[in-house]
């Protein structure tokens, strides 16, 4: 099967939706914290934590969705960890970020181990099945593609709308991007620029840790540790793609997505003749290269990394 006949799959492009899900979380949540000036480098370990603590409820007797909204808490209190260190006392974001990638994902492994120390394979449970939106599922192609997935991956979607329309058209949203272009016009305005990157990275690292759960509760049926596998890193990366836009941000994941797809299926049909290392590292590339091409005309929040001192100037 040539290259076009394969684009031309309905189950790939269900895959590839189906993959980009949980970084279209992962990819906002970082441009909220962004947007409002933080740098959030822990949403490894923030996914890593979400991955497990949405799973663990669902696996100790709770339902699905409640198990997000667990999920979402547990991000935003390592959120709330970042923003005090970052915000509140103007500590390295990389540094600060770095050191909660690590916590997220040892905690997230040692919190496994404690209450599953006798799991030799991972433990499953029931996860989100795909659901058929009447009669739009039935559309030849996009029906299968956009209108056959689970809840989650639909949420996911709904999110690029409902941020890109919190950001660009609320009062909320101009206080958000106001304290990441100039913090210091927005504390002259009466804006508590600490309330406002506080609510964003919290906002945002519940997202990220959405992201997370969806990998064990919509993709698969079970947690294993690493399992996050450097999709907060790639995340990072799609803001810089994105030009910190919603809409833009939705296109690199489902571009990079696509490329994963992609590789999955010629490591399939190629069989051993190349190392698997070589497809494994073809999406990554891909999006080194699209990353380059996109980012020389990026305009990034001018006060990102910068932390904000009241009275200075």
């Amino acid at each position: 099967m040539n290259l076009f006949e394969f684009l031309l799959e309905t189950g790939f492009w269900m895959a590839t939706i189906r993959m980009a899900s949980p970084l279209i979380f992962g990819t906002l949540g970082e441009l909220i914290c962004e947007r409002a000036g933080v740098l959030n480098l822990g949403i490894e370990g923030i996914m890593s934590a979400g991955c497990m603590a949405g799973w663990m409820w669902v696996y100790l007797g709770g339902d699905l969705w409640t198990g997000v909204l667990f999920a979402a808490f547990v991000g935003a209190m390592f959120g709330l960890l970042h923003a005090l260190f970052t915000v509140h006392l103007g500590l390295s974001q990389h540094v600060t970020g770095l050191g909660i990638t690590m916590l997220g994902s040892s905690l997230a492994a040692f919190v496994f181990r404690m209450l599953l120390p006798k799991a030799t394979t991972p433990p499953k449970i029931v996860p989100f099945t795909p659901l058929k939106v009447p009669f739009l599922s039935d559309l030849p192609f996009l029906g299968e593609t956009l209108f056959n997935q689970t809840a989650l991956t639909y949420l996911a979607f709904a999110m690029v709308v409902v941020v890109a329309y919190l950001l660009f058209r609320t009062p909320l949203g101009l206080a958000v991007r106001m304290v990441g272009e100039n913090p210091m016009a927005a504390e002259a305005q009466g804006l508590s620029v600490f309330s406002i990157r506080t609510g964003a990275v919290m906002a945002g690292s519940a997202l990220m840790a959405v992201g997370g759960a969806f990998l064990t509760m919509s993709a698969f049926d079970a947690h294993y540790i690493g399992m996050v596998n450097g999709r907060g890193w790639i995340c990072i990366a799609l803001v810089v793609f994105s030009s910190w836009k919603p809409a833009k941000a939705l296109l690199g994941c489902v571009l990079f997505a696509a490329f994963d797809a992609i590789q999955m299926r010629v490591q399939q049909q190629s069989g051993m003749a190349i190392p698997y290392q070589f497809y494994l590292m073809m999406p990554y590339v891909f999006s080194i290269i699209a990353l380059i091409v996109m980012s020389r005309r990026a305009a990034y929040p001018k006060a990102l990394l910068i932390p904000f001192r009241r009275g200075e100037r």
